[in-house]
């Protein structure tokens, strides 16, 4: 077949079709003559467009699509999906993020234009109908519906027009195409059923197939396999049928085979497996293996040698509606190359492994899914790696395999996608189809889409598009022209890293890839650059000029690093942004963050001086600082940057370019002294400036004699020890360089112990621990050692606490096992009696810390330890003493360090506790301590009540009555005793304190004195005092309140209450007496008089709610005239009051007193009757002479109570009333309903009820619904209760024999509420001479069965409590009681009584 080497394009770059217009093409436009005289088909579709491309097949039959231009119908990815929008060119500062995953435009979607447009002809011109299907190999063949096929070579040039309008009305629409591997024939279906051969060669109709499979059913898909004799096609019955193709003496002929029968559920979709050109002699090619898709499941096949069925595979609850699909591709998997079958129903594509065992069989493997959240209705494979799908709203997506990642999402909505609905439905036959195929075939376009080579082919209806990857360089550019320059650089480093998906036309070694890859980035980094100076804002803020190039340089920068090109950013970008002086800060400032993540260890020397010049110019001196101390020295001018960090205090960078520059480690020390020591010399304290740098020079020489870079880093291992020895020999100098006269002698050391004593010493000490056998170095330890003793002992500018601090030093390195230091023991004394010196009161505490740690080491530091307590009891060191007390087992006087000791007192309780408590003390030692504990009781007392109170009651039960009997403060007592009695969670086993009774009321006793508000929470929570005892004591002290409730709760409730009347009468008494005054008094009196009044009606308040609430709590156990004894005389006192306060003009008072008598009467009209407190309070001398207006507030009162107590009263009974006739009408209509029997024969001799014509014989039926004769009853002995009295009583003999199968044998016949039922005895007899025979029924006894039984329990649970009709007696009984009665009961059943109201449960008819 002809190529044109010339042409690269599938498409015109010119210009587009637009597939919106294509209902009103033009004719002039494609020279379409007159049709007056009809020439033939292929003379009007021959005929090429001038301005049209040809469309090619390269490398022999490849679809190029590598060569498109920028007018091609070219989609955005998901990633790039807002190119063209220019406010998303208006990003904030860029970073580059090398995780995030850019795929740029993975796929070129193109319009087939030569196609589309004769496509388009044809149908308009000669009627050669729509089209319907579309394959796609060595060249392109486009079914309609009309018949025809058109056969389209390279060019898109129309080669053949193949079959005639005649055989298409025969044999309907073409609905599958199929070409084989060497593109030699064609095999064509169509709607009825009919297959024809074509020669693709000369157009010839090889076979004209019409018997291959059942009349009928359109073919949905034929299909050549490896064997180009052999091809499979599927109708739309759901059958597939192998065609073998045979020639016998220039007879062409084609024999039909059943692989599988619709009838076992229709298969939809076939796929043969064909292997690629590569793979043709692939293994597994031999056994010509077929995928079929039924709508339930999927099956691989094998044709040869014989058939064979290698796999099925069930979908897992597909939706009947998808479209299933399959597709074979050639993987390379562990190193071997085997087909992977891929097939979906839904959203989930399954992946086969599919490959050939040694033994000779199939072996299929399950691969990993993959899920979408879509509706697949096309699948296939671009290549190995990546799949393209449609969904069933026309979303193409682009799949990386591997990852499951989206790489792209395209819409085909203007493509116009043509389905195959008819033919799934075999219109064209009738549409004698099942509903599941043709519901399938709603979505089916199995037809329109086709892939060959890398590229797939979609079929529209007035056009056709083509599908393939775009190489990389493609992908990179499409970015480029919409100036997405990040994103592009990004998908080139992926690119260049191996880690971007669906990549084409890289080939070659990895080395060579990544060359040309790096070397398209470096175009990219020169292009960023020109175009972020072209795009920069020439006018407007200089922040929006420097947001513009911090989106751009970092990048720049990043890649270039990321290149390992810092050649190209030094010279060639650098030089580009050094136009533009915002451009140029951007760009030092950026370098910053790769400098300290030593990404950038090397700066040219211009670069350096510009970094130096802008980072001092803008006070960036800090960023310098970061920069210099991660920079390769030799990139540095030294004596610039010394000068610069010297100047501007950069001190970590001055010690590096020392240190790393000249091997220099002992100026910077010399500098930095030379600072901080005039000004400790001088006394004064240091600034914060001087500070830092200290700080710094002690973490320097750390550094250096622990081997150790400053600020980070390692010293050359060549230098470590020669570094150590010149700092020490430094240090250990009797003068520095240029010493003054009065120089003191070691200055360097003294220096550093002034600068911070404790840091130095941790310094040398860290120092020494490296000291091994290094001979040299023990030395200088000693010599160092020497000098600090010098210097600082008998230094009075050293505190003893410093001085401590050394000697604990001196202590530590001489505890150690392999010391070798020499330190003059007498020293060691000195310093104790420096430490211990009386006369300085100053720093005692530290004295003492140090003094301790001094102790603690022990070792080689021995003291005369007599001496030493000496010496510690009159400095008043208590932890000493306790220190050298522990050592001797002398615990008891450890409770007089800490008793002296202020400090630690409180730490007391918790050392006497554990030390009682613990093991490994002798009963002898606890005993001393119990003794001092004693003999210290009030001390501990005094200090803290609480803790001590713990302490007797886990360890001193017994000796209470002895520790009370020595706490002579009363006070103190009350404390103690308050906390030793208070309720605790959980005694210590076999704790129970003697004279308990005693204890509590001595405690009573006491909180009557001093805590009164308490006192009532501990008469109610205390059960441990005798009510006689306590009643006394509180009425010693008159607290009439605890007196009322130790009397009510002795049962003396009269006694109570005349306690709290003598409270609330005084109280009134009071209340009336500052009425009277404030009426005489002038305004300011009156004024204090109101306050005083207030307080006073408050406590008058209280006292009524108290006596109230007592009256309350104990009316309901007393009887008419023990009530009337409480409440009338509270009534009488409000009222007398009342009247008292009126004649005293006080209206605040009498209305705050008439409102407290009301309440007094409305609490008592719950238990006195309403005639009689009217009578009372008419018989009042105070209202009895009165006007009826005086007292008609309260008679009003009254009576609007009781009719609001009336009616309530009324409403409940009537519900109750209302209630009970409910239920037991409900309960007498379930049992006195009738019986149905279920059978008409007796459940136990299995007989008709009626057995023999001529005898009269009862019958029982039983509300179960079982029926049964009375002779057989009695035989299985299913009566029980027989008396002389009683008739006898049945239970149904099924029943209770299953119930006594599940329960055991019933107890006793006693069970008559759970046993018996109700029965029915029938006796039936007969009339003469075969007239009917007439049943007569006979209640023998009616009693409840199992069902209503259980019914009437549930009611009465329900409503368990007092019986209605007790309840309604009583309320009836109290309503008609004596007109003195009791105005509401007081007792409805219980002193809770509640209504339940609930409806009552329903009972089935």
């Amino acid at each position: 077949m002809s190529e044109s080497p010339d042409a690269r394009s599938l498409l015109s770059a010119s210009s587009q079709l637009n597939l919106a217009e294509m209902d009103a093409i033009d004719d002039k436009e494609f020279d379409i003559p007159q049709v007056d005289t009809p020439p033939t088909l292929e003379s009007i579709l021959n005929e090429l467009e001038d301005e049209e491309e040809p469309f090619v097949l390269e490398d022999s039959c490849v679809l190029n699509t590598d060569s498109m231009d920028a007018h091609s119908c070219d989609t955005s990815s998901l990633a790039s999906s807002d190119s063209g929008d220019p406010a998303h060119l208006k990003r904030k500062r860029r970073t580059v993020d090398l995780n995030a995953t850019v795929h740029g435009s993975v796929l070129r979607h193109s319009l087939m234009k030569g196609i589309s447009a004769q496509i388009v002809s044809a149908a308009d011109k000669v009627d050669a109908g729509l089209p319907t299907a579309i394959t796609v190999s060595g060249v392109i063949v486009v079914g309609t519906s009309h018949g025809l096929a058109l056969v389209f070579d390279t060019n898109q040039a129309l080669r053949l027009c193949l079959g005639t309008k005649a055989t298409g009305a025969e044999f309907g629409a073409v609905s599958a195409l199929s070409i084989n591997h060497d593109c030699s024939r064609m095999l064509c279906g169509f709607a009825k059923g009919q297959i024809t051969m074509w020669d693709l060669a000369s157009g010839k109709l090889l076979r004209t197939i019409t018997d291959a499979h059942p009349p009928g059913t359109a073919i949905l898909h034929v299909k050549f396999t490896e064997d180009p004799t052999l091809a499979v096609c599927n109708d739309s019955g759901g059958s597939v049928f192998e065609l073998s193709f045979r020639r016998v003496m220039g007879i062409r002929s084609c024999d039909s085979r059943c692989l599988f029968s619709g009838s076992k559920g229709e298969v939809c979709c076939i796929e043969p497996l064909r292997a690629p050109p590569d793979f043709r002699e692939h293994p597994i090619t031999q056994y010509s293996l077929l995928a079929m898709a039924s709508l339930t499941k999927i099956l691989v096949i094998g044709l040869k040698p014989s058939l064979k069925v290698w796999m099925t595979f069930p979908y897992s609850k597909p939706d009947p509606s998808s479209v299933p699909q399959l597709a074979w591709q050639f993987v390379p998997v562990q190193k071997t190359v085997n087909p992977i079958l891929a097939f979906c129903k839904g959203d989930t594509v399954h992946f086969l492994l599919v490959k050939k065992e040694e033994t000779g069989t199939i072996h299929v493997i399950k691969q990993k899914q993959l899920h979408l959240n879509c509706d697949i209705i096309s699948l296939s494979w671009i290549n190995s790696r990546t799949l393209v799908l449609v969904d069933s709203h026309e979303k193409l997506q682009v799949v990386d395999r591997p990852s499951q990642e989206v790489l792209e999402t395209l819409d085909l909505e203007q493509v116009q996608l043509v389905y195959s609905s008819q033919h799934f439905k075999s219109l064209a036959t009738g549409g004698n189809v099942s509903q599941a195929l043709a519901l399938v075939g709603e979505k089916a376009c199995y037809q329109s889409v086709s892939s060959y080579a890398g590229q797939i082919v979609y079929l529209g209806t007035k056009s056709a598009h083509i599908m393939a990857l775009r190489n990389w360089r493609e992908r990179i550019d499409f970015l480029l022209k919409q100036e997405h320059f990040v994103e592009a650089l990004s998908l080139a480093w992926s690119i260049h890293e191996g880690t971007a998906k669906a990549v084409v036309g890289l080939l070659g070694d990895p080395m060579k890839r990544k060359g040309v890859v790096s070397d398209k980035m470096v175009e990219i980094l020169i292009q960023l650059a020109e175009h972020a100076l072209k795009k920069c804002p020439e006018h407007g803020k200089i922040q929006v000029m420097e947001q513009h190039f911090h989106d751009v340089v970092p990048v720049l920068v990043d890649y270039c690093l990321l290149l390992k090109r810092a050649d190209l950013m030094f010279n060639q970008l650098y030089a580009q942004l050094v136009e533009n002086t915002v451009a140029k800060g951007v760009f030092l400032e950026s370098l910053e963050s790769y400098i300290v993540a030593d990404r950038l260890g090397h700066l040219t020397t211009p670069i350096m001086r510009d970094l130096l010049a802008h980072y001092h110019g803008n006070g960036m001196m800090d960023s310098l600082e970061r920069c210099i101390v991660h920079l390769d020295v030799t990139s540095l001018d030294i004596q610039q940057v010394v000068q610069v960090c010297w100047e501007n205090q950069l001190y970590d960078a001055m010690i590096y370019v020392f240190n790393s520059g000249i091997n220099d480690y002992i100026t910077p020390m010399e500098k930095l002294f030379a600072v901080i020591g005039p000004p400790l010399r001088a006394g004064r304290s240091l600034n914060d400036e001087e500070v830092v740098m200290g700080n710094k020079l002690l973490v320097y020489i750390s550094c250096c004699l622990a081997g150790r870079a400053y600020p980070l880093g390692d010293i050359p291992e060549d230098l470590v020890v020669q570094v150590k020895n010149q700092v020490f020999e430094f240090l250990i100098r009797l003068h520095s360089a240029d010493s003054l006269e009065e120089e003191e002698v070691f200055p360097f050391i003294r220096t550093l112990l002034h600068f911070d004593t404790r840091e130095f010493l941790n310094v040398l000490a860290m120092t020494f621990e490296d000291f091994k056998n290094d001979k040299q170095a023990l030395e200088y330890q000693q010599r160092i050692v020497d000098i600090l003793l010098q210097v600082m002992v008998d230094n009075p500018d050293f505190t003893p606490s410093l001085v401590g601090g050394l000697f604990t030093f001196l202590a530590r390195q001489l505890a150690k096992p392999d010391n070798t230091l020499f330190v003059n023991r007498k020293l060691f004394d000195q310093v104790l009696e420096f430490l211990c010196c009386p006369d300085d009161d100053s720093r005692h505490t530290e004295r003492q810390q140090v003094l301790l740690e001094l102790l603690q080491i022990g070792g080689v530091v021995q003291f005369d330890e007599e001496r030493l307590l000496a010496l510690a009891e009159k400095a008043k060191f208590y932890q000493i003493c306790e220190f050298l007390y522990e050592k001797k087992h002398f615990y008891d006087k450890i409770i007089d360090c800490y008793l002296r000791d202020p400090l630690r007192k409180g730490d007391i309780f918790s050392f006497i506790h554990n030390l009682l408590s613990m093991p490994g003390y002798s009963p002898e030692e606890k005993q001393t301590v119990r003794d001092k504990v004693l003999q210290h009781i009030q001390e501990l007392v005094t200090l803290d009540p609480s803790k001590s109170a713990d302490l007797v009651v886990f360890h001193f039960p017994n000796e209470v009555q002895q520790i009370i009997s020595e706490l002579q403060d009363d006070r103190l007592l009350f404390q103690f005793l308050s906390c030793l009695l208070e309720p605790r969670e959980a005694h210590h086993p076999g704790t129970v304190l003697p004279l308990d009774r005693d204890l509590h009321e001595l405690l009573l006793d006491l909180l009557c004195r001093f805590g009164p508000q308490q006192l009532l929470s501990f008469l109610q929570t205390s059960q441990h005092y005798r009510l006689e005892e306590a009643i006394q004591i509180t009425q010693k002290y008159h607290h009439n309140e605890a007196t009322a409730y130790l009397l009510e709760k002795k049962g003396d409730v009269h006694g109570a209450f005349a306690v709290l009347l003598e409270t609330l009468k005084e109280t009134l008494s009071l209340l009336t007496a500052e009425s009277d005054r404030g009426a005489d008094g002038g305004e300011g009196r009156r004024d204090e008089e109101e306050r005083d009044s207030d307080s006073t009606l408050t406590s008058v308040k209280d006292s009524l709610n108290d006596i109230i609430v007592l009256c309350q709590r104990n009316s309901d156990s007393l009887y008419l005239q023990q009530r009337e004894a409480l409440w009338f005389p509270l009534l009488e006192t409000m009222m007398a009051s009342q009247k008292l306060v009126k004649g005293l003009k006080d209206e605040h008072t009498f209305e705050v007193l008439k409102e407290l008598t009301m309440k007094v009467l409305n609490c008592m009209s719950s238990f006195i009757s309403l005639p009689a407190i009217i009578q009372r309070i008419l018989q009042d001398p105070v209202y009895g002479k009165g006007k009826l207006a005086e007292i008609q507030g309260l008679i009003l009162g009254m009576l609007d109570t009781f009719n609001y107590e009336q009616t309530l009263l009324e409403t409940t009974t009537s519900l109750l009333n209302h209630d009970l006739h409910w239920s037991l009408a409900h309960l007498r209509a379930a049992v006195t309903r009738g019986l149905h029997p279920r059978q008409d024969h007796c459940n136990i001799c299995l007989q008709q009820y009626k057995r023999r014509q001529d005898s009269a014989e009862e019958i029982i039926v039983f509300s179960c619904g079982h029926l049964y004769h009375h002779q057989c009853l009695q035989q299985k002995d299913s009566g029980w209760g027989v008396t002389s009295e009683l008739p006898q009583r049945w239970s149904c003999y099924k029943c209770s024999s299953s119930q006594r199968g599940r329960g055991g044998p019933s107890a006793e016949p006693k069970r008559d509420r759970s046993t018996s039922l109700a029965q029915t005895r029938v006796t039936s007899a007969l009339h003469d001479a075969g007239a009917e025979a007439r049943r007569k029924k006979v209640f023998v006894d009616a009693t409840l069965d199992l069902q209503q039984k259980q019914s009437w329990d549930q009611l009465r649970c329900l409503y368990r409590g007092p019986s209605r009709l007790s309840i309604l007696s009583e309320l009836s009984h109290c309503h008609s009681s004596d007109k003195a009665g009791l105005l509401i009961p007081a007792q409805l059943g219980t002193d809770h009584f509640q209504l339940k109201l609930s409806p009552p449960p329903l009972l089935e008819e």
